[in-house]
């Protein structure tokens, strides 16, 4: 299942292919009660079909209207808009607040760049000097197109494309980069009844899903519908896949044999989370193993029991506990 951010790029992506204009409008400020958060996306193309939303209703036709206008001038706008407490109940918020809205025709040069880099799994930015709408590409190879930042914007930039947080780039708030983090990927090794709980939960919080069992009655798409699976041994599997800073892994077979080579391979990656199904006994001899295979230095990164002690004991509330840790500890960088 694809993230609201892919289905909003991939339909932006198609349009521009069959030769269509495309506008993105794009949440740069919010005051008060937003109906969307900063980094929200609204594509717009030629014709007025849109993809996404930056107010969750209340003003998308006014939004829509200049994406369009911008399409048949080129010219890039920035919008403010309030939103009223009556339009801000109608969408489920208290009370009203204001939103800013940056709106330009997109450079397929320059998007199809961005989509190039997120299929790589590499962070962007796209940055927007909201002052003069001037707007340009960062990536790990530089900043592309007519935008030079200072250092103390450099150095925010980097900050946020670590945190995958989209915002300011200066206290004045004219330098704006809207962030584009590769999508959290869950890798479950192990295919028992707790991953075929955990699994589709996780899709829908938006992570990409893969399950790792070797043994191929477990690892099954009739136990995993719509699941990707892969029935490589797990430290094959995990090669293949190099976790990165947006993975976290998760070993539940309870078997030493495919859980122990998966949590050498994720101990030597920047995956942010590790976890592993047991006891604290049953940790405690995976402790020895792990520390006689040289892993002593790395094995405090394993959450083990796996899970927010959440006092469920069915597997699929300790499915839950395993993906409210593998969050908190995404947004909170803790697990306790």
């Amino acid at each position: 299942m694809s993230s609201e951010l892919d289905r909003i790029l991939d339909q932006s992506q198609s349009w521009q292919h069959a030769g269509q204009g495309v506008a993105m409008a794009t949440v740069v400020g919010t005051w008060g009660s937003s109906p969307r958060p900063v980094g929200s996306h609204l594509a717009v193309n030629e014709t007025g079909e849109f993809s996404g939303s930056v107010s969750g209703g209340c003003i998308e036709g006014a939004v829509i209207q200049e994406a369009q206008a911008a399409i048949a001038d080129g010219q890039p706008r920035l919008l403010e808009f309030g939103v009223s407490d009556e339009q801000a109940w109608e969408v489920g918020l208290a009370c009203g607040g204001r939103v800013q809205v940056h709106v330009e025709k997109l450079e397929p040069a320059l998007f199809d760049r961005l989509m190039r880099e997120r299929a790589a799994r590499r962070p962007a930015a796209r940055i927007i000097r909201l002052s003069d709408k001037t707007a340009a590409l960062a990536t790990a190879d530089g900043v592309i197109g007519e935008l030079a930042l200072t250092p103390s914007q450099s150095e925010a930039l980097a900050a946020r494309l670590t945190s995958g947080q989209s915002g300011a780039l200066d206290e004045a708030g004219d330098a704006f980069a809207r962030v584009y983090v590769p999508a959290p990927r869950l890798l479950i090794v192990g295919a028992v009844h707790i991953a075929q709980t955990l699994a589709p939960m996780a899709t829908m919080a938006g992570f990409d899903v893969t399950v790792i069992d070797p043994r191929r009655a477990f690892a099954s798409e009739s136990r995993f519908p719509g699941i990707a699976l892969t029935d490589e041994w797990p430290d094959d599997a995990l090669n293949h896949l190099a976790p990165d800073a947006q993975t976290a892994v998760v070993t539940l077979s309870h078997d030493p044999k495919i859980d122990d080579p998966a949590l050498a391979v994720a101990l030597a990656s920047p995956t942010f989370y590790i976890g592993s199904l047991g006891s604290k006994r049953t940790h405690e001899k995976r402790v020895a193993r792990l520390t006689e295979s040289g892993l002593a230095d790395q094995i405090h990164r394993i959450h083990a029991p796996v899970g927010l002690d959440l006092g469920g004991r069915y597997p699929a509330e300790i499915a839950v506990a395993i993906l409210g840790e593998i969050i908190r500890v995404r947004y909170k960088g803790k697990a306790r």
